[in-house]
């Protein structure tokens, strides 16, 4: 790993709290792998021996179905670790994981890990963090479905992948866009009349990419409150 890939992993919510030799002691030999898109990383009831790191792309959690139908969990990005709850518990993943775009991943041995924290025991507060930065997220994507518009829901994903881009932007949406509508909570017919709807406000779609006109004007519709027609 680089210097940029290993600040990504001392900067997660799990690791955060560690001392950097202390992660550098059990992670130091560790590569990061690419993945190509699609790739299955674990299948739900396969033992949790691992959890991994996201340096760059997206990787989806779900579940399927006695029906054969793919629910999404969610959908993890760079700077964020997965999988970590079911390896502390040493069972089995009680989903599945796959990429849905290339990515590159740090994969982190879990009986390794249980040692480290058996030998210091204070190193659970991270596990702890951990928890709490993704029930946060959670219940943030809960509250998002609930109070904002499928457009503004859609817009905020927008303007997360701008990534702080002012004025006119141009971003790649990073997988299809039957899975985006699945994280945001709407059906892909949804997804495409709601994504329609901002059309007046300067957004226009051609395939993956989104051209945004003016990025403060995209932010304000996010935030405003009233009927958003």
């Amino acid at each position: 790993m680089d210097p940029a890939d290993w600040h990504i992993v001392r900067s997660t919510p799990l690791l955060s709290g560690m001392p950097p030799d202390i992660v550098q002691d059990f992670a130091g030999g560790l590569v990061a792998r690419a993945y190509e898109k699609g790739t299955p990383l674990f299948h739900q009831g396969q033992a949790a021996d691992a959890f991994f790191v996201i340096l760059e792309g997206w990787v989806k959690i779900y579940r399927t179905t006695s029906d054969g139908l793919e629910v999404v969990l969610h959908v993890f990005k760079r700077g964020e670790t997965f999988a970590e709850a079911a390896m502390f518990l040493g069972g089995r993943y009680p989903a599945s994981a796959a990429t849905v775009s290339s990515a590159r991943l740090v994969r982190i041995d879990g009986n390794a890990f249980r040692t480290r924290i058996r030998n210091q025991p204070e190193l659970a507060l991270s596990m702890l963090a951990a928890a709490s930065y993704q029930l946060k997220s959670l219940v943030e994507q809960i509250e998002q479905i609930k109070v904002r518009s499928a457009p503004q829901r859609i817009a905020e994903f927008i303007l997360r992948l701008a990534d702080g881009q002012e004025g006119p932007a141009i971003v790649d949406l990073p997988f299809e866009k039957g899975l985006i509508a699945n994280r945001l909570g709407m059906k892909p017919e949804s997804f495409s009349r709601a994504l329609a709807r901002l059309r007046p406000l300067g957004v226009s779609v051609e395939r993956d990419v989104v051209e945004i006109a003016d990025m403060a004007r995209l932010a304000a519709f996010v935030e405003f409150t009233g009927d958003d027609g």
